[in-house]
């Protein structure tokens, strides 16, 4: 925010005419230009087409109409910032588009500014050459910690409501609300300390679940529920551990200690074996927002139009992050890059290079979990260290992975593990994987319930030995083996 009034302050000095502030948080736009106005000496005058100038100002107070509104401004001798808001739709009239051109070489020579504030950015080529972008960022921390702790200070010593609020369950719940306007942070706080008449760490699933709207107004990327933990993953053993070790790496603590935030990894492997299920359950355990990135959304008829596609999405990952995006079967999605100038015209190659250079630059906590079934249809630049930390192969589960992936299914079908042969069933779907033994669980139960009777271990036994796994069907294909 500091950058941004220091912008504004040398542009206004230095007699701009046109400048364009992009955002939504209109009151946040006009306390910074008031300090703006206050640091350089001019005063800030604000328009709307319901209200007029505000503060009045004489016989233009009740001017609403957008032509009297830059006639005035036209005729003042004030030494002020005009602040125009959503004038946007005004300046595709012609009438208006020629008065805001006639007043461009005026204020040049004044000590005038017009400052249009709207949340979308709509220039008419006639004024290209004469307006000045900016965009009002999003609250940083600091300003979010400010908005936590004003809400919760009458709280504090009260009876009514518990606050539990750590130094680290703090910055967990601000970089759980970055992204949010101030306005959303504060809803979202109030909501949390309502609920249950508290505020403690059974609020952040909460507070991520509102970040849901965000993504459905942006309408490219899934919001993904926070339901799966690591405790429903079997096995993958080393996969876990690098996770757990990486859990605190977006922390001010990491920063301090000279740690960079972790950048993504690719889970490669056997189809079924849980790649998806652990993207899943690696944003619970760290406490972070699931974005699902389906590559295949991005692509329009449109020339241009998907590599636009995935600027915006990239953008609405970096704008809530810190974030875990999913980029489910990325070896689908670029599989015909290389050949993408003869049959796509060079869209495919184009909206890869375009997330390529994204990886390898991005500023932003936005940790990327890429899964992929076949390794030869991956791009190399995809490979190469730098653009993602580490590449894991999920191979088929072990035995006594495979007993921990049937108690884990069990259990979930509200049966105990310890009724059943684990290490029998295990036996018997060697070369399964877990998807499969899943579906095994489920036809047993089915089965069972058919004869109307419990579910047993010969139920599960014999779905499971009716089940053709697909590490049999697809035995021609080489399917290479290593454990995670």
């Amino acid at each position: 925010m500091n950058d941004l009034k220091q912008q504004l302050s040398l542009s206004i000095r230095a007699r701009y005419p046109l400048i364009y502030l992009v955002t939504s948080e209109e009151n946040r736009a006009e306390e910074a230009l008031e300090e703006v106005g206050r640091t350089i000496g001019k005063e800030v005058v604000t328009w709307t087409c319901s209200r007029g100038f505000q503060p009045p100002q004489g016989d233009a107070k009740k001017s609403t109409q957008p032509e009297e509104a830059l006639k005035y401004i036209d005729a003042s001798d004030k030494k002020a910032v005009f602040v125009l808001k959503d004038f946007h739709p005004y300046l595709e009239e012609p009438k208006i588009l020629r008065r805001m051109r006639d007043l461009v070489h005026h204020l040049k020579r004044s000590y005038k500014t017009i400052l249009l504030v709207s949340p979308v950015l709509k220039i008419p080529p006639e004024l290209e050459k004469d307006i000045t972008v900016h965009d009002l960022p999003l609250p940083d921390a600091g300003e979010l910690a400010e908005v936590l702790n004003n809400l919760l200070e009458p709280y504090r010593k009260s009876q009514k409501v518990k606050v539990e609020l750590t130094q680290d369950l703090q910055e967990k719940v601000i970089q759980a609300t970055l992204g949010l306007t101030r306005n959303e942070a504060e809803n979202v706080y109030a909501k949390a300390l309502i609920t249950d008449r508290k505020f403690s760490k059974d609020d952040l699933p909460q507070i991520i679940d509102e970040k849901k709207q965000l993504i459905r107004k942006s309408g490219i990327l899934d919001f993904i529920g926070l339901s799966i933990t690591l405790a429903n993953v079997g096995g993958l053993g080393k996969l876990k551990e690098w996770l757990k070790e990486r859990g605190g790496a977006f922390s001010n603590k990491a920063r301090e200690y000279g740690l960079p935030e972790p950048k993504g990894l690719l889970m490669l492997g056997v189809q079924g074996c849980g790649k998806s299920l652990c993207a899943k359950a690696v944003a619970r355990a760290w406490d972070m927002p699931l974005l699902r990135f389906d590559v295949g959304r991005m692509f329009s008829s449109l020339v241009g139009s998907s590599e636009e596609n995935v600027r915006r999405a990239i953008a609405v990952a970096e704008s809530i992050a810190p974030v875990v995006l999913w980029v489910d079967e990325i070896d689908k999605a670029f599989s015909g890059s290389q050949g993408s100038a003869n049959t796509d015209g060079g869209t495919t190659a184009r909206v890869m290079s375009t997330f390529l250079t994204w990886l390898s630059e991005k500023q932003k906590p936005v940790f990327v979990l890429a899964t992929a079934n076949n390794i030869s249809r991956l791009p190399p630049e995809l490979l190469r260290k730098g653009r993602l930390d580490e590449i894991f192969f999920v191979d088929l589960p072990s035995a006594a992975e495979r007993e921990r992936i049937f108690a884990i299914h069990i259990a979930k079908r509200k049966r105990k593990p310890d009724r059943f042969e684990l290490p029998q069933l295990a036996e018997a779907a060697e070369g399964f994987s877990g998807a499969e033994i899943e579906e095994a669980v489920v036809s047993g139960l089915y089965e069972a319930f058919y004869l109307n009777r419990d579910v047993t271990s010969d139920d599960l036994i014999a779905a499971v030995r009716v089940t053709v796994p697909l590490s049999k069907t697809m035995a021609e294909e080489e399917i290479g083996r290593a454990h995670v």
